[in-house]
């Protein structure tokens, strides 16, 4: 074990001798920073006021502003997921399933757990959309129509 004895204890005698000397001469460098910075130094050393109030202020508490409605719209993603999403802020509420390819054909699979989600759709919306389960797409029948027939039977209009 390695103890470390050292000549003397606290602070060194030129940094006793500076900081006195600054002490000693506080006012003069006081009128200098005050000279040199147009009176600003002084000002800042001075206690701030907090802003008082003006006029009638009326302040109701409460809680956070309040939420719009959840206007849905029902939109078919570049990537294959059929959603309804709010239109206000963008935010996904339901997901009805995916637009997957089967065989070089594109197949709207119902979000259920016979079709591997994980997360199935509640029992109303499973019934309501339970005979498009396996519609195949095509240039007769694409996204926008699904999204539409979707739509209907929700009573949710499309995405424009």
């Amino acid at each position: 074990m390695v103890e470390i004895f050292s000549k003397r204890d606290g602070p060194r005698r030129e940094d006793v001798q500076a900081r006195r000397l600054i002490e000693q001469n506080r006012g003069v460098i006081t009128k200098l920073a005050d000279h040199l910075s147009g009176g600003r130094y002084s000002e800042s050393k001075k206690p701030k006021l907090a802003p008082q109030a003006e006029g009638l202020i009326i302040h109701i508490g409460g809680g956070p502003a309040p939420v719009p409605a959840p206007e849905p719209k029902i939109r078919v993603t570049t990537n294959g997921r059929v959603i309804a999403v709010d239109v206000t802020t963008g935010r996904q509420l339901w997901h009805f399933g995916d637009i997957r390819e089967v065989k070089n054909l594109r197949i709207f699979a119902l979000a259920t757990k016979d079709n591997g989600f994980i997360r199935p759709l509640d029992e109303t919306t499973r019934t309501a959309l339970a005979d498009i389960d396996g519609v195949v797409l095509g240039p007769s029948y694409d996204g926008a129509e699904l999204a539409t027939d979707i739509g209907i039977r929700l009573d949710i209009p499309p995405e424009a």
